[in-house]
């Protein structure tokens, strides 16, 4: 259902029966773990979260564990905010 690399990857699956007896299948709540900043980053003009994830992983789809450290749920909170120094935390949970 999601790729090795994503958030949800280790969130268990989860079924719901509705009123119809229809089998409903779900991931169950994803509560953000620890993401202790490692280092800072300022973000400059034209970049992206998963540039600065490559830069510092060598991974852009690990972008989601920068998202973790600076507690916002999608990458477009952080993006275009010129200026702003993010957390950077290690690239493992």
């Amino acid at each position: 259902m999601f790729s090795k690399q994503s958030r949800y990857a280790t969130v268990r699956d989860a079924e719901w029966v509705d009123g119809k007896g229809r089998n409903i299948a779900y991931k169950r709540i994803r509560f953000i773990p620890p993401a202790p900043p490692r280092r800072g980053h300022i973000i400059t003009e034209g970049e992206r979260l998963d540039h600065i994830s490559y830069f510092y992983y060598k991974d852009a789809r690990r972008f989601w564990r920068i998202c973790d450290a600076n507690a916002v749920m999608f990458p477009d909170d952080l993006a275009g905010d010129f200026g702003r120094k993010i957390k950077i935390p290690s690239a493992q949970e």
